[in-house]
């Protein structure tokens, strides 16, 4: 069952902006980060709450949306980005940082079994991805490729 249209609106207009905030003061889970795409219409800096898919200098976005997910259309229209994300070695600082980089879509990647390997000993992510199931069902996932700068 796919969220309702009640859920959807609730997530985006509560919750994202609560954890927009929390993302921008640094006081979110490490479970997140902050994707920003510039709007592929106005030019303005959009941004939105992700699941952090830091691997490396790369991070990976799952999108639950598919190609019709807002970030998507604006990484296609635009593929520089950043993303504000808590370092994932202690040794590189405690407080998130912004990290440029460019972004490409993956069609023909395994959405799911990607969201498997990233959520291996990251139980946040892993329950994240709940959230993301519902959000695909009845449509198709979509794996974005971020190469860090």
């Amino acid at each position: 069952m796919a969220l309702s249209p009640a859920a959807q609106s609730f997530n985006k207009r509560i919750l994202h902006p609560v954890m927009v905030t929390a993302l921008r003061l640094g006081i979110a889970p490490p479970t997140f980060a902050l994707l920003e795409t510039t709007g592929r219409r106005t030019g303005k800096r959009r941004q939105v709450p992700v699941a952090n898919g830091i691997d490396g200098d790369t991070f990976w976005l799952i999108a639950g949306l598919g190609e019709k997910s807002p970030f998507v259309r604006n990484i296609e229209a635009d593929p520089r980005i950043r993303v504000k994300v808590k370092p994932a070695r202690f040794r590189d600082g405690l407080l998130p940082r912004w990290r440029t980089g460019t972004a490409t879509p993956l069609p023909e990647d395994d959405s799911l079994a990607r969201h498997r390997t990233l959520g291996v000993g990251r139980p946040g992510y892993r329950a994240d991805g709940v959230l993301l199931r519902k959000l695909a069902e009845g449509g198709r996932l979509l794996t974005v490729r971020v190469d860090l700068d």
